[in-house]
């Protein structure tokens, strides 16, 4: 083993073990040629016989791996660059990615049976990874949960550790003197017989996906499953609720002969995406009277969560509204309903612009506006007319910064185990209490940062877009001048505040309700959420307000950027404030807080209690922020 603070190639600092076996050992290591000398992974692999004749087999076979685990990271995202290869004293060495994520095992857990919908988003998922590997000719041969990483920052299933990098540990000289490798690669249950024969196929990973489909729909381990005598095939559709359609696909997946099976990624997720959506349950519209003061929603779906780990090769909520908020009945769903901006548009102008002396509490006026629920295929089921106060700082030059009121309260924060394909760092949900307290009613635009900061920083340029590549030391500066120039204590959000404010009463994935779609949230339309269909990806920001608010008024609080919040990173809720204070002691200050995913992430990423960390001088162009105030008084 490399022990800790070893240099490999004056660049490779190793920082710790991270696994082991036959095949060779995986360390976390920084880069210390790149700036922040970043986190990567380094692969240490041997041949197992020390016999002279096996270094040439084994030096060919490592340079063969390596360029295709350079194309492969290059083609797709889905499966870790390769940043380097080197040899020393004939033994190998791979630098890839680090991948901060939780791989599949944490999903997949014996005895715990996934809805269909959850395995089949799981099996699109790796299908779409493995896709790319299969146009290339590439056999992955060691599918498996513990291979499957679902990446933490956008959710999105990337595959690792190749099999064929395996075979370098494993070369060996037999008794006739040719060079073999000594075991079969792949793992037992997911490989299916020409595999275990040493003779792999592009369907052999079909094989292997296939059989974690039926693991998550039966709880069972694959090994654990029993075969047909006659047959060879798998007996498990009396150990799982599925319907017909999906249980041929699977069974197809999974025939013991290669021939019947579909040949590759590509038809197989032809033949998963040929289903077509699962329709769920009619969500129930709840009668609502005049001036509406409390509001339940039933949660549809059960799905299951994800967390941390390294990869390496190729109901109790807030329940008051604010007292001056008054909702419409509803809208009956065959009336005509609230159409939602699709391109960008310029910003909502209040109808009256207060002037607010810096030395003063500021003067509220209300504002009117509308939101939508919809159903668990993104479908509006009802619309909701809204009032609520703001109060609004001149910045000069003709630019406002408007600041909705937001009422203190008691809310669940976190998401529960129930919900669709959620983080472990979301855990333990937690009631929190929140005062009373001011929040943006948009992402600070461009318009508003030249107006305090003098530049503008942003890759997508407009006046009424949200600024865009700055950190959250460069939002805290902001925060500083504003302050200087209104006179009021501005700052940035605390977690807690954020997704109070975000929720607005709710307790669903998003303030929608269970899921969203391109024509209300700017995100990357191809990943949808629940059941969502797909849709646009616009591929840049867009003005803010272009789409409908929530029960607040507050608008883009999912998707279009994401949003610096207040406080240090922290792995989970244990021990977190109850006050809705930011938390900034303990954790990890290298990392800040970023919350409501963004223009470029999927529908997942944008969840009210989806939670992400970043270096504070990290800039891209997806982080953007809003500024809160904390009053002198209730309002």
């Amino acid at each position: 083993m490399i022990p800790a603070g070893t240099l490999l190639r004056n660049r490779y600092q190793i920082i710790k073990l991270l696994g082991y076996g036959g095949f060779g050992d995986t360390y976390l290591a920084q880069d210390k040629d790149l700036p922040g000398h970043p986190f990567c992974v380094v692969k240490h692999l041997k041949p197992k016989d020390p016999n002279p004749a096996v270094l040439p087999i084994a030096r060919r076979l490592f340079e063969s791996e390596a360029q295709v685990l350079y194309k492969l990271g290059q083609k797709s995202e889905r499966i870790p660059t390769l940043s380097a290869h080197f040899e020393e004293k004939g033994e190998f060495y791979f630098v890839q990615d680090f991948i901060d994520g939780e791989d599949l095992t944490k999903e997949l857990i014996p005895g715990r049976r996934l809805s269909e919908q959850q395995v089949r988003d799981i099996l699109q998922g790796i299908l779409e990874a493995l896709e790319i590997a299969h146009q290339n000719n590439v056999i992955h041969r060691d599918i498996k949960p513990a291979n499957l990483m679902r990446r933490k920052d956008d959710g999105q299933i990337v595959l690792i550790d190749f099999g064929a990098v395996k075979e370098i540990g494993t070369l060996i000289i037999n008794s006739q003197g040719q060079t073999t490798v000594s075991v079969v690669v792949g793992t037992h249950g997911y490989i299916p017989s020409e595999q275990a024969r040493g003779k792999p196929k592009l369907c052999s990973d079909i094989y292997a996906v296939g059989m974690i489909g039926i693991q998550g729909l039966t709880g069972i381990s694959p090994d654990q499953l029993p075969e047909n005598p006659n047959n060879g095939e798998v007996i498990w559709r009396n150990n799982a609720q599925v319907s017909s359609e999906f249980a041929a696909v699977l069974d197809k997946m999974v025939r013991d002969h290669f021939s019947q099976r579909y040949q590759n990624a590509t038809d197989a997720l032809q033949a998963l995406n040929s289903l077509g959506l699962k329709i769920p349950p009619t969500v129930p519209v709840i009668p609502q009277q005049n001036t509406v003061t409390r509001r339940n929603w039933l949660q549809l779906a059960a799905f299951g969560g994800v967390g941390f780990v390294v990869a390496v090769i190729s109901k109790d909520f807030w329940n008051k509204q604010p007292e001056n908020v008054v909702l419409a009945k509803e809208t009956p769903l065959r009336e005509p309903i609230y159409t939602p901006t699709l391109e960008p548009k310029s910003t909502p102008t209040p109808t009256e612009t207060p002037t607010t002396p810096s030395n003063e509490n500021p003067k509220l006026f209300y504002f009117d506006f509308t939101t939508v629920t919809v159903n668990s295929w993104g479908e509006i089921m009802n619309r909701r007319q809204a009032q609520t106060q703001f109060f609004k700082d001149n910045l000069g030059n003709g630019v406002g910064l408007e600041m909705v009121a937001i009422q203190g309260g008691t809310f669940m924060m976190g998401s529960p185990e129930t919900e669709a394909i959620r983080e472990s760092d979301e855990s333990p949900q937690h009631q929190v209490t929140v005062k009373p307290f001011y929040l943006g009613k948009y992402p600070v635009t461009q318009a508003q940062w030249q107006a305090v900061m003098g530049n503008n920083p942003s890759n997508f340029i407009g006046n009424n877009r949200p600024v865009e590549t700055v950190s959250w030391d460069d939002a805290v500066q902001f925060c500083q001048k504003l302050s200087q120039l209104t006179g009021r204590n501005y700052r940035l959000p605390s977690e807690a505040e954020w997704e109070y404010a975000c929720r607005a009463g709710t307790s669903t994935p998003f303030y929608f309700g269970e899921t969203i779609t391109p024509d209300l949230v700017n995100y990357d339309g191809n990943y949808p959420y629940a059941w969502a269909p797909k849709g646009k990806y616009r591929e840049q920001t867009t003005d803010v307000g272009s789409f409908p608010p929530n029960a607040f008024g507050l608008y883009d609080m999912h998707g279009n950027v994401w949003e610096w919040c207040l406080d240090v990173w922290h792995q989970n809720y244990n021990g977190a404030p109850k006050d809705g204070s930011a938390w900034e002691a303990g954790g990890n200050s290298q990392y800040r807080l970023r919350r409501g995913g963004s223009w470029d992430r999927n529908a997942r990423s944008c969840r009210c209690a989806n939670r992400v960390r970043h270096q504070p001088g990290d800039r891209w162009s997806s982080s953007g922020f809003r500024v809160a105030v904390s009053p002198g008084f209730s309002p």
